[in-house]
């Protein structure tokens, strides 16, 4: 029983390390509407995990794609959706919404 108790306590104390450092992690919110992005350049600290919180409020599915980030999230109206980013190294790295690509382009930049 003492054994088991153990097992229980250790796994709650990573389990709530892991969600303070979630909680720690930079939030940066990106807006979709219309086929436009708001904004359209998000500076965020290089070498840092960050969080991106993006929203449609379009009346249309929009997508946020990067192909150098290797990520890309399918959002319907109304939809907010969260993604990870692991640390970047400084530059600027390129995104879209795949479902207006010749209006909404934009760039994440690491410094």
């Amino acid at each position: 029983m003492k054994t088991l108790f153990a097992l229980l306590f250790c796994g709650f104390a990573v389990f709530a390390t892991c969600a303070q450092a979630a909680d720690d992690m930079p939030t940066f919110k990106l807006l979709m509407k219309q086929g436009r992005l708001f904004p359209a350049t998000l500076e965020v600290p290089a070498n840092t995990r960050f969080r991106l919180e993006i929203r449609n409020e379009g009346p249309g599915a929009a997508e946020f794609e990067s192909l150098e980030l290797r990520k890309e999230s399918v959002l319907a109206p109304g939809v907010t959706r969260t993604l990870v980013f692991h640390p970047l190294k400084p530059g600027s790295y390129p995104f879209f919404d795949d479902f207006h690509a010749e209006t909404a382009q934009g760039r994440i930049v690491a410094k």
